[in-house]
């Protein structure tokens, strides 16, 4: 697969379990209802996705210059944790803005599903690319 088909192939079937991962996870962690939560997880999966294909275009450039080719389980860790550590910084505004809560209670929604979402990145990412291989990059 190319490379560009292939992050996009990546970034919309991971937003679209991602939705329904922060939808079902708000519903828990928040007094929200689930029209309120289902549309702030698409308002920020359209934010995600973007961010996930410029992410992983300077993940993979980066990756490409390494003299250790592969995917370990460090450097998917290491990815899981950079992706979702900037996203968290491009979503704090939206949510305070969304659950008009302040600046803490945005953090304190945001790592509690940042934890939740570090272990659907590890998994959705390993179970990518045992359907789809590795990418160029990593080979």
């Amino acid at each position: 697969m190319l490379p560009p088909a292939r992050k996009i192939l990546y970034a919309v079937t991971f937003e679209v379990g991602g939705v329904f991962v922060s939808a079902l996870s708000l519903l828990v962690l928040s007094t929200a209802g689930p029209a309120d939560t289902l549309t702030f997880g698409i308002l920020t999966a359209i934010v995600a996705m973007g961010w996930c294909y410029v992410f992983n275009t300077m993940f993979e450039a980066w990756e490409m210059r390494q003299t250790r080719r592969g995917r370990s389980q460090m450097r998917r860790v290491a990815h899981a944790i950079m992706y979702e550590t900037t996203l968290v910084l491009l979503l704090l505004p939206i949510t305070m803005w969304w659950f008009s809560v302040s600046f803490f209670g945005a953090v304190a929604i945001e790592i509690s599903l940042t934890l939740i979402f570090l272990a659907y990145t590890y998994v959705f990412t390993w179970g990518f690319d045992r359907v789809f291989g590795l990418p160029t990059s990593a080979l």
